[in-house]
C-alpha cells in the first residue's frame, strides 16, 4: 500500500499541520490594546463530540472488562464444573484452577467431588421367619463420572432417589435370608458382613445403570420393631434369657457335684492310705515291743511268770470279786503271803 493510499499517513500529516498552525497563532504578536477600548474575549467552545466519543469508548471498555470477568470461573479442589452450551454438555472441568466460558452462550453448574451422606428413608422389611422390622439406613457415596451422572440421573436429587431404591431392594433381599433373632442379636455370627454385601451389590446395580456414582459404605442406624410385635418379642427374649440362665445353673450344679464327688474320693483314698500306713507302723511297733518283751522275759522266766500272774490278778480281781480257793492252793498261798 502506497503512502497516498495509507489513511493513517494522511491523518498523521493533518495532525502535523494543525500543530504547526497552532504554533503560528501563538507566535503572532498581539497588538497593544487601547486602554479606552474594551476588548471582549470570545467564549471557549467545548468539543462535545470529542467528550462523547471518550465516554462511549470508556463505557465499551468497561463493559468488555465486566463481561470478561463475569465469564471467568474458578474450579475448587472439592468440585466439578460442568460447562453447557444451549443445554448440552460441552466439557467438564475436573482440575482446580481458573477457566473461562463463552459469554451469553455457555453456562456453568457445580457438582460436588467430595463424599456425601444420604439418609435412606426407613422402611418395613419381613425377615425369613416372617417377622416384620423397621430398618433405617444411611449411605456414604460420591460422584465418579459427572457426565454419566448427568446423562442418566440429571441431578443429585434424582441420583440419591435411585440410590435409595437400590439400597432398599438389596437390604430387603438380604434381610429376607436372616431370621429375626439373627438380626436383633448383634453378637450373632449369622449376620456376618451384611453391610459389605449390601454395599457391593448396590455398586453392581449402579455400574449396570451407568449412573457415574459409587457407594463407599452402607450402614444401619437403627432397627425397630412394629408396635404390635414389641411385646411378643420382649416375652420371647425374656424366656430365652431365663432358659440360658437355667442352663448355666444346671451346668454349675453338675460341675459342683462332680467336684464334690472327686473331693470325697480323694479324701477316702487319703484316709485309707493313712490308715494303712498307721496299721503298718502300729504292727511294726507291736512286733518290736513283743521282741523287746521276749528278750527281756527270756533272761528271767520266773519273773515273767510272776508278772503274768499279777497281770491276771489285775484283770480278774476287783472290789466286788469273791474268790474261794483251797487253802493249800499255790494261788491262795501267794495271796496270803506264804511264799515257801
Amino acid at each position: 500500500m502506497s503512502n497516498d493510499q495509507n489513511p493513517f499517513k494522511k491523518i498523521e500529516e493533518a495532525m502535523k499541520k494543525m500543530s504547526e498552525s497552532e504554533k503560528n497563532k501563538n507566535t503572532q504578536k498581539v497588538p497593544e490594546a487601547d486602554p479606552k477600548v474594551k476588548v471582549i474575549k470570545p467564549k471557549k467552545v467545548v468539543d462535545v463530540k470529542r467528550y462523547a466519543k471518550m465516554i462511549i469508548m470508556l463505557t465499551v471498555a468497561f463493559a468488555v472488562v465486566v463481561i470478561l470477568l463475569s465469564n471467568l470461573f474458578i474450579v475448587k479442589e472439592n468440585e466439578y464444573r460442568v460447562v453447557r452450551q444451549f443445554g448440552e454438555i460441552t466439557r467438564i472441568v475436573k482440575e482446580p484452577g481458573i477457566n473461562m466460558k463463552i459469554p451469553f452462550i455457555q453456562s456453568v453448574s457445580v457438582l460436588p467431588k467430595n463424599q456425601m451422606t444420604y439418609n435412606v428413608q426407613e422402611a418395613e422389611i419381613t425377615t425369613k421367619d416372617k417377622k416384620r422390622i423397621i430398618i433405617d439406613n444411611y449411605a456414604v457415596w460420591h460422584i465418579t463420572d459427572p457426565g454419566k451422572m448427568i446423562s442418566n440421573a440429571r441431578n443429585i436429587v434424582n441420583a440419591e432417589a435411585r440410590l435409595g431404591e437400590f439400597i432398599y431392594s438389596v437390604v430387603r433381599n438380604e434381610m429376607g435370608r436372616l431370621n429375626y433373632v439373627d438380626v436383633v442379636n448383634d453378637e450373632d455370627s449369622g449376620r456376618g458382613s451384611l453391610n459389605d454385601r449390601v454395599t457391593e451389590k448396590v455398586n453392581d446395580f449402579l455400574a449396570d445403570g451407568n449412573f457415574g456414582i459409587e457407594v463407599v459404605d452402607v450402614r444401619m442406624k437403627r432397627i425397630d420393631l412394629p408396635e404390635e410385635n414389641e411385646q411378643s418379642i420382649y416375652t420371647r427374649m425374656i424366656s430365652e434369657r431365663q432358659s440360658t440362665a437355667q442352663s448355666y445353673l444346671s451346668e454349675g450344679d453338675a460341675e459342683k457335684r462332680k467336684i464334690e464327688a472327686e473331693t470325697d474320693r480323694e479324701v477316702q483314698e487319703m484316709l485309707a492310705k493313712a490308715k494303712k500306713e498307721a496299721a503298718i507302723v502300729t504292727a511294726q511297733g507291736e512286733a518290736e515291743a513283743a521282741k523287746i518283751y521276749n528278750d527281756t522275759f527270756a533272761k528271767d522266766p520266773e519273773f515273767y511268770n510272776l508278772y503274768r500272774t499279777l497281770q491276771s490278778y489285775s484283770k480278774v480281781v476287783d472290789d466286788e470279786t469273791m474268790i474261794i480257793l483251797p487253802s493249800d492252793s499255790p494261788y491262795a498261798k501267794l495271796l496270803t503271803g506264804y511264799l515257801k
